[in-house]
């Protein structure tokens, strides 16, 4: 039951946030007294953040939205470690040029989830300074003088306690190794906190369930080196009814940047949740009022369909924006409920010399990105999922020409009922 009184853990906890709290009570009395400063981590290891990152993302916007000031950690120094939490072989080590890259990239998604400010070192906790932070780790991880560092720091850290954390014993009982790189990561990681507990006062991190143990290690550390009371909220760990991981599907992951996965394709990746996961994800993912969503959560049978579409409508507005998002809406309503080409589906071009001569359906199929391999598309046949331009295909020697160009110039290729690329002839 829900006993919190400050407005931020009330919101995070009705909406679905909270999994576990180091010292609640203390954590909400100062919440409802003064100006929290708290802090997620994203480390930078591909071009953009993927759904997964959304939880955290949002955790931050509440924050904010209920009168703290969030800081949004990008990893641009523990990037170069690897975080071995929850992964069962070491990560690909990258070049500080992609690092630096990545973070250029994943930095505009926040600008649209947070109000953004500029105001380092201050700590004065008032409510008009609340303007959310980005910091990078590496302004200081990478200015560190090991042999300073390791007596300085190090020396608060047991190896004892280190090996009982799960993102150590996991990895070491599967038998899997864990370089001494990565066995770094929790020391960098609280160091982090304390860091930015001297930059901003920043006295809350934030994270999955999975990180609790680095977390707590950010809090003795700050009390051994500051005498200072530090705190941990973790969430939990986002699962489909059906066990899924959160973002994954069977093309990949789905990332947030628009050219990676189209607004529209990400409309659909909402559209198609299961019924089981609407309300739960309506509360997480979007910022729709609670008694909207209780009223969506009544729906039943048949009408659960509307409350799929308004999550998938308001989940990419808040990441590609309204008119995206009400495009993509639109696209799907003319492709799936008026029988017509929607506008903004995804499109693959093709040399015209190329259709006139034929493209085989396999071929075709991969290339739009619906079929990683022939042999994927030729099982979908069998199954009755392949499907040109509205009609099933059987045979897997089908080739695709200037024929089967619509009125619109295009051909419309479709695995199943909810995935469509089109083909465009240029």
């Amino acid at each position: 039951m829900n006993t919190y009184r400050s407005d931020f853990l009330n919101v995070l906890a009705t909406r679905g946030f909270i999994h576990q709290i180091s010292e609640p009570e203390a954590l909400d009395a100062l919440a409802r007294s003064s100006t929290i400063t708290g802090y997620i981590g994203f480390d930078c290891t591909a071009p953009s953040l993927h759904v997964g990152s959304l939880l955290p993302i949002m955790m931050l916007y509440w924050m904010q939205q209920t009168g703290h000031r969030p800081i949004a950690l990008m990893g641009g120094g523990t990037t170069r470690v690897g975080d071995p939490s929850g992964k069962d072989e070491s990560r690909r080590l990258l070049s500080d040029d992609d690092i630096n890259q990545n973070l250029k990239e994943i930095r505009a998604i926040f600008s649209r989830f947070l109000r953004l400010g500029d105001t380092p070192g201050d700590r004065s906790g008032q409510k008009s300074a609340n303007n959310a932070v980005m910091a990078n780790n590496a302004d200081w991880l990478n200015e560190l003088n090991y042999i300073d560092f390791l007596r300085d720091v190090g020396r608060h850290f047991s190896i004892n306690r280190m090996l009982t954390f799960d993102s150590v014993k996991l990895r070491l009982e599967r038998q899997q190794e864990l370089s001494f790189l990565e066995f770094n990561y929790m020391i960098l990681q609280a160091y982090d906190f304390v860091e930015l507990y001297r930059r901003y006062g920043c006295v809350l991190q934030m994270g999955g369930s999975d990180q609790w143990g680095n977390i707590v290690s950010g809090i003795d550390l700050g009390r051994r080196l500051h005498n200072a009371q530090f705190f941990a909220l973790t969430a939990p760990l986002i699962t489909t009814s059906s066990g899924a991981k959160m973002g994954k599907t069977a093309s990949g992951a789905v990332w947030l940047n628009a050219d990676q996965v189209s607004p529209y394709e990400y409309w659909q990746y909402w559209r198609n949740t299961d019924d089981a996961d609407v309300v739960r994800f309506l509360k997480l993912f979007t910022v729709l009022p609670l008694d909207e969503i209780e009223r969506l959560a009544a729906l039943k049978g048949a009408e659960v369909n509307e409350a799929k579409k308004i999550l998938a409508t308001e989940a990419t507005a808040l990441v590609h924006g309204r008119t995206a998002a009400d495009e993509a809406a639109a696209t799907a309503r003319t492709t799936f409920e008026e029988g017509g080409l929607g506008a903004t589906l995804p499109t693959i071009e093709v040399p015209r010399a190329e259709l006139k001569q034929g493209i085989s359906v396999l071929n075709a199929f991969v290339r739009a990105g619906l079929a990683s391999s022939n042999g994927e598309v030729r099982r979908a046949i069998a199954n009755n999922a392949i499907i040109i331009n509205d009609k099933r295909v059987t045979s897997d020697k089908m080739a695709i020409s200037e024929a089967h160009l619509t009125p619109e110039g295009v051909v419309k290729l479709s695995l199943g009922r909810k995935r469509h690329v089109l083909l465009k002839p240029v």
